[in-house]
């Protein structure tokens, strides 16, 4: 809680609290298809796909009218869904969900889900508006395919975006060693036919829909946070999948959350981790002071709410002003 200085300490027109130094917004899991309402994969949670796009535009027309203007917004992956791929649908529904955050003025950061890899392959995705890499942005890890990046949007700020499907069976080449690898592992770990199904596993993430991180992938991290301790900048990092087991359930994690979370701990700079993927959200302050929020998906909201929000930072903490599902929140650092 904000404690004011006495009365006599200062004027009464100064005690406003002071402005962030910039905002931006979160969504996750929109997953939009011109379908019915269905539910789950266990057929008991709704899903709505249609009226998904209309909170989207909700969310898109706050966003748009803040003041001051927001710095970018963060999508946290699985913008459209699975369905769209067996009705020949993934194309227009993209073009759909893009064009909605197209009316914001400032860029929208991506991260790559399952259900763009449902969708498209990775080379494809490359080439479509999820490919958000800002020209300016520094180059990710040596691998040209891997959809992670870092830039500045703010001085002594970073934001890293994190590909957790760089490890993954989906959206690559059967053919390809990066396939091989994640195939081999999946299997060492998931002897079920079904490989999405976590059934009796010791380690229930260990399912196609979940992914990992390449080692390159993480060295290259370990680089970025190495610059911003030295520097002096607090680090917001974010990924579709959630790294931390107080912020998720057991089956969504990354595959190798903890050698994400290794990283993270060797440094002084990360604040936060953002991610969706579990519809239902989850958040933990973690062990090293880190936040770890996962979004509640936008998915499975009755078209009545809504599930977005806006975070303010300020030099010691951010604020999370929640929509509909997402509840408020006050982030110290």
């Amino acid at each position: 809680r904000r404690t004011h200085p006495p009365p006599s300490a200062v004027s009464p027109s100064s005690w406003r609290p002071a402005a962030p130094l910039f905002s931006f917004g979160v969504i996750a899991d929109i997953q939009y298809a011109d379908a019915e309402d269905g539910y789950d994969f266990g057929g008991c949670r709704r899903r709505y796909y249609r009226h998904s796009l209309g909170l989207l535009r909700g969310a898109v027309e706050e966003w748009a009218t803040a003041r001051p203007p927001l710095a970018f917004v963060l999508q946290l992956g699985d913008c459209i869904d699975g369905l769209n791929a067996r009705s020949g649908g993934a194309e227009g529904a993209l073009e759909q969900v893009l064009a909605a955050l197209g009316q914001l003025p400032v860029p929208v950061h991506h991260a790559w889900g399952n259900h763009e890899f449902y969708n498209f392959s990775r080379a494809r995705l490359a080439h479509t508006g999820l490919n958000s890499r800002p020209a300016a942005a520094a180059a990710g890890p040596p691998a040209r395919d891997c959809q992670a990046y870092h830039c500045s949007p703010a001085p002594r700020f970073r934001l890293v975006v994190l590909d957790a499907y760089d490890l993954s069976i989906l959206g690559r080449d059967p053919d390809s060693p990066r396939y091989q690898e994640s195939l081999r592992l999946l299997r060492e770990k998931n002897p079920n036919d079904n490989l999405n199904s976590p059934a009796g596993l010791e380690e229930p993430r260990f399912v196609e829909f979940n992914g990992g991180f390449s080692q390159a992938q993480l060295d290259w991290f370990n680089e970025v946070l190495k610059f911003s301790d030295e520097n002096q900048e607090k680090v917001v990092v974010m990924g579709h999948l959630p790294i931390h087991p107080d912020a998720s359930d057991r089956v969504c994690l990354a595959w190798n959350y903890e050698d994400a979370l290794s990283v993270i701990h060797s440094h002084q700079c990360v604040v936060c981790f953002l991610a969706g993927h579990l519809h239902d959200g989850g958040y933990c302050l973690d062990s090293h002071g880190v936040h770890h929020l996962t979004l509640e998906g936008v998915i499975e909201t009755p078209p009545e709410s809504s599930a977005f929000g806006t975070i303010y930072v300020y030099e010691d903490k951010m604020v999370l002003k929640g929509r509909g599902r997402i509840s408020d929140r006050v982030m110290h650092f």
